[in-house]
């Protein structure tokens, strides 16, 4: 299937530019659209392969680059002011705007990869979102993992990001092998999650929940044996966040896929194809053809609570 490719620039709800990039199957444009909110510290283009392979499977599929990554960095970093919940509350959030626009008459489906998973239960627009497949997606409460890994990640976000965003004012991840640079912001808030049991809260420690139980269709979600940055019980964590969704687990292991290594990033290889990315393809699919297509097309500015709410602060 031939397949175009758009590279755009959208708006957050703030007015924020943010690149991204369209993969659509040529054909009706009411085919089932797929956002794909990724990782944090990670560029939009290490899920470019996976994307073009669900639209060689007949869906749009959207990626963009948080504010301050990839093509999203506007300027140095110290200077922009913003933290993990604009992800979601603002960025996100603007990304599904777009989609609902563009595609009013299509089902629209999220793929969330570790921090992606959770910031979309972040944002209001979750009411326009049919099925959830998150994979790694989950609590970064640092006490999930065990052994010496505990303690490292522990030195993370108790020490290093801490200490780092204090001198520099942004978390320098590029140096110490992490990924992109992160705003300051970002990174403090981040860390602050990571020392709480109850994870995504505000200020004061107070468990912050503000649309994960808005959603309550089929969910999906993936955990990998040998993921180092995912363990089963910290996606387990996340997962139950999302109450009164249609639940459903898979935990594999690098020998249930004949491979030797899966963990955080390794199913964004080629090699994952069959038949990691061809069930969840099916999955999403078959999620996709259970709505009838405009169901989750609500009309913009319809009922929505404030962009940024009082009690995400």
């Amino acid at each position: 299937m031939d397949i175009h490719f758009e590279k755009l620039t959208i708006p957050a709800t703030d007015g924020f530019p943010l690149a991204a990039t369209l993969y659509s199957p040529e054909g009706d444009a009411d085919r089932p659209v797929v956002l794909i909110n990724q990782a944090t510290a990670v560029k939009r283009t290490l899920y470019d392969r996976f994307a073009r392979f669900l639209a060689e499977r007949g869906m749009h599929v959207l990626t963009y680059d948080y504010r301050g990554i990839g093509g999203s960095r506007v300027g140095p970093l110290r200077a922009l002011t913003t933290d993990m919940k604009d992800w979601g509350t603002r960025d996100l959030a603007g990304a599904v705007d777009w989609l609902v626009k563009r595609f009013p008459r299509s089902p629209l489906l999220a793929v969330g990869h570790s921090s992606g998973g959770q910031l979309l239960g972040m944002t209001d627009r979750i009411q326009h979102l049919s099925a959830l497949l998150l994979v790694g997606a989950q609590s970064g409460y640092w006490r999930h993992w065990a052994g010496p890994r505990r303690y490292q990640l522990a030195f993370l976000w108790y020490a290093a990001i801490p200490i780092a965003v204090r001198l520099l004012g942004y978390f320098p991840s590029k140096r110490l092998g992490l990924g992109e640079d992160l705003p300051g912001g970002v990174a403090r808030e981040w860390a602050r999650w990571c020392r709480n049991p109850a994870y995504i809260s505000d200020k004061r420690g107070v468990p912050l929940r503000p649309y994960f139980e808005d959603f309550s269709g089929p969910l999906l979600a993936y955990s990998f044996s040998d993921d180092r940055s995912a363990t089963r019980a910290a996606v387990d964590a996340l997962t139950a966040f999302y109450r009164r969704a249609q639940k459903e687990r898979r935990h594999l292991s690098p020998a249930d896929l004949k491979v030797d290594v899966i963990d955080h990033f390794g199913w964004l290889r080629e090699g994952f194809r069959s038949p990691l990315w061809e069930d969840m393809a099916a999955w999403l699919q078959e999620q996709a053809a259970a709505v009838r297509p405009g169901a989750t097309a609500m009309p913009l500015g319809a009922s929505h609570p404030p962009t940024q709410p009082s009690h995400l602060s």
